[in-house]
């Protein structure tokens, strides 16, 4: 009687401890490397989503500054399809609405969007195929695709997936700023601090890739750049910080590599 009880009680914890493992596995993202061109695409939108989220909302804002600064509708899916790059879109609309020179806007966008540049040196473009397709893929290096794509293991990239984010992203920007055309064509009055929203997606893009201890000196870095841009240089603080940052981010990368390299030497001693 007492070794039933005790089989029974054996095979019950066994149960338990099989639905618990069951429960954890359904709770983990999957980590297999998507097969078909479809499961490849379903995975670029799914990457979307919650970036998504934070786009559409920051499109309408922009949709909504366009009407506000006085310019023609067409101009808030001109800048979306042309320029696509929401800070400097953003900061576009009121250099557009003060009229200001064609050269200084050119160069106001070349700085702002300089740290593309060095999205590209980890960014996956060499997965992409196709002149075209590495033109658009290049054009479309945001900092939410940046943000997004990073994170992902070498092996579950891929060309489709990576384009497919990229093309939803866009589109759920240029969607957002027609709906902010809409939607500040029925509005009654002005809406103050839409500029924020900009700002605020910023915070949570870089919130959610310093996910551990090795990335908390770029956002240190990134801190003491915008603080030094400020106290030295208030004319042009941004511009500051960017160079800055961009200077101390290479140097890391040079201390990393040569740390990496004599690690390397060691283990095969």
């Amino acid at each position: 009687m007492a070794a039933g009880a005790g089989t029974g009680s054996g095979a019950g914890t066994d149960a338990r401890a099989n639905a618990a493992a069951n429960r954890a596995t359904s709770l983990t993202p999957s980590l297999e490397v998507p097969s078909t061109r479809g499961a490849r695409i379903r995975a670029g939108l799914r990457d979307s989503v919650a970036a998504g989220l934070g786009v559409v909302p920051l499109g309408v804002a922009f949709g909504v500054l366009v009407m506000q600064a006085g310019l023609p509708w067409w101009v808030a899916p001109s800048l979306s399809v042309l320029v696509y790059a929401g800070s400097i879109e953003l900061l576009l609309v009121g250099l557009i609405a003060a009229g200001t020179p064609i050269a200084t806007m050119a160069l106001t966008t070349f700085f702002v969007n300089f740290r593309h540049v060095f999205y590209a040196f980890s960014f996956p473009l060499h997965l992409v195929r196709g002149r075209l397709a590495r033109l658009y893929s290049i054009w479309a290096m945001t900092d939410e695709a940046y943000a997004i794509v990073t994170p992902i293991p070498s092996a579950q990239r891929s060309a489709t997936r990576l384009l497919t984010l990229q093309l939803a992203l866009q589109t759920y920007w240029v969607g957002g700023g027609l709906a902010g055309v809409a939607l500040a064509s029925i509005l009654p009055g002005e809406i103050k601090g839409l500029e924020f929203s900009l700002c605020a997606l910023f915070t949570v893009l870089a919130l959610d890739a310093i996910r551990s201890r090795e990335d908390v000196p770029s956002l240190l870095i990134a801190g003491l750049s915008v603080s030094l841009g400020l106290l030295f240089v208030p004319g042009a603080p941004l511009f500051a910080a960017l160079i800055l940052f961009a200077v101390a981010l290479a140097v890391r990368a040079l201390v990393a590599a040569r740390r990496d390299r004599g690690e390397v030497q060691v283990s095969d001693v």
